[in-house]
């Protein structure tokens, strides 16, 4: 079974062959907090698997909730009435398997990236990602 992750990483091989440039975006909640050695002998009951952060804080990454898998920038020239000179297009390509769906917070972001002159659609494959970047190069 090909799974989302194999799908985005060719997506990654096939788009870097272009003008485009994308990177993988991930969103996600950490923990940081304050790393202290310990230098006396104490209790603390933990499991496998288990870490301990002291003063614990939450750490959101990636733009925000529902950006896409992949974002990044797609050169296009500006036509003559703006003298010629190149731009870059933010792209943000959303990648899911055959039977994946889209969450409201993704086909939001897809919807507000369109709405303001980007590049941005959901890909279920290479050919799918290039012929999102293709139609606005």
């Amino acid at each position: 079974m090909v799974t989302e992750s194999d799908i985005m990483r060719q997506i990654m091989i096939d788009v870097s062959k272009t003008p485009a440039r994308v990177f993988r975006n991930n969103v996600a909640l950490g923990w940081v907090g304050d790393a202290k050695p310990i230098r006396t002998i104490q209790t603390v009951r933990v499991g496998p698997g288990d870490v301990v952060i002291r003063n614990a804080r939450p750490l959101h990454a990636g733009l925000c909730p529902g950006s896409s898998d992949l974002v990044g920038l797609t050169p296009v020239e500006v036509r003559e009435d703006h003298v010629g000179a190149r731009l870059a297009v933010f792209t943000a390509i959303e990648v899911k398997s055959d039977t994946g769906r889209l969450t409201e917070a993704q086909q939001n972001f897809i919807n507000q990236v369109s709405l303001a002159g980007g590049i941005a659609g959901v890909a279920h494959d290479s050919a799918e990602a290039l012929a999102l970047i293709n139609r606005h190069a």
